[in-house]
């Protein structure tokens, strides 16, 4: 391809991805594709399968959390026996890459001592390195997998430290021995708290010592304990539920108010740390399917200003304010091409603005082009 035609290439794609509406008095990142993110192809003809969870670290390393175990057998020619192709073999569950791209480490899956997820999903590293990821099965599986009721914590190269919960089914919302499909999660560094988004399963925020395990508190919807009682569907017709559908990611500002993403009711709840409702952002309310909130990621300045909300129902990103989340602008479309969405599940900042989409079997990075002032 001549040069003439990269620049091309760049700049239809910095085009598709600016913001389709902003505010005058605060546009709306703009963003453009880098390519030679992550360094490919991946080491050892590893293929990677549905991403459940990515984490910019405090070294802006990346992690990326997926469940090669659902890899299609066409896929796994080199992994057969006998062999039928030199591509591909299953990548690790959990593999680092450094800032540009390159793979650090990477471990997980089944081991002595605790219980091992059976879809994974979701995954955060905290502030002394230590690395959380969780399961998103709710009920036994199709060849007799066991339902995801527990988080597990291990050292930065992989060593156990500590499972909340425990495989099997929800024990109830008020139930703190036992966790359902927990989506995501995040280490709160004031409290040395590990606060739990349980939404596949139970729908609840639930809140634990980080390093004993011990349980504080929980919460649903608005504030109020959460119930078992069976939901209607969701209806854009109907007033908000007073309980969360599918609390499906959790963030923890710098200000200590705490962003709960209700996926399936297509809004963000605002919290302080003890589960205090603060305020509720709805948005696209007429998105079924998959819904338009499935994770808040806040945007490096020094008040955090804007948050990332990806939108997997309508396959786009969306910035809005963080103030009174009002919408900037929104980016993305589906596709399979580069540049494009292809099911995005997570969306993460690192400290540079740069910002990162999981999606299933790829994980893409885009470098800002316009960023606001602080």
């Amino acid at each position: 391809m001549s040069v003439a035609s990269v620049r091309r290439t760049v700049l239809a794609l910095t085009l598709m991805l600016a913001p389709a509406v902003q505010a005058a008095d605060m546009p709306a990142p703009q963003f453009k594709l880098d390519t030679s993110w992550p360094k490919l192809p991946l080491p050892h003809e590893w293929a990677l399968a549905s991403i459940g969870g990515i984490y910019a670290d405090a070294k802006d390393h990346i992690w990326v959390y997926h469940s090669p175990r659902i890899l299609a057998n066409n896929v796994l020619g080199a992994a057969a026996t006998p062999k039928r192709g030199n591509c591909c073999v299953p990548g690790p569950f959990v593999i680092e890459f450094d800032k540009i791209g390159n793979v650090v480490q990477s471990w997980g899956g089944p081991g002595d001592g605790y219980d091992w997820p059976s879809f994974e999903h979701g995954i955060h590293v905290d502030y002394k390195g230590n690395v959380w990821v969780g399961g998103s099965q709710t009920r036994e599986g199709r060849n007799g997998e066991p339902a995801d009721g527990m988080v597990l914590k291990f050292t930065n190269n992989g060593k156990f430290l500590m499972q909340i919960g425990g495989r099997g089914p929800s024990k109830g919302n008020s139930d703190p021995s036992q966790l359902s499909g927990a989506a995501n999660f995040v280490v709160d560094q004031s409290s040395n708290e590990v606060f739990i988004a349980d939404g596949y399963g139970n729908h609840r925020v639930i809140v634990f010592d980080a390093d004993t395990g011990k349980f504080k508190r929980l919460w649903g919807a608005y504030g109020k304990p959460p119930t078992d009682e069976r939901r209607p569907a969701y209806d854009p017709k109907a007033p908000p539920s007073t309980q969360f559908a599918l609390v499906h990611g959790i963030r923890i500002a710098n200000d200590g108010l705490v962003y709960v993403s209700d996926r399936l009711n297509d809004r963000v709840q605002v919290f302080k740390k003890d589960g205090t409702y603060i305020q509720e952002f709805i948005y696209d309310k007429e998105t079924l399917g998959s819904g338009s909130v499935g994770n808040v990621t806040l945007w490096p300045d020094r008040a955090q200003s804007i948050m990332a909300i990806n939108d997997p129902g309508n396959f786009q990103i969306r910035f809005a304010r963080r103030s009174d989340g009002a919408v900037l602008g929104v980016m993305g479309h589906y596709g399979t091409f580069a540049g494009q969405l292809h099911l995005n599940h997570q969306v993460e900042f690192d400290s540079e603005g740069n910002l990162y989409t999981s999606e299933d079997s790829r994980v893409q990075k885009f470098v800002p082009s316009f960023r606001p002032a602080k």
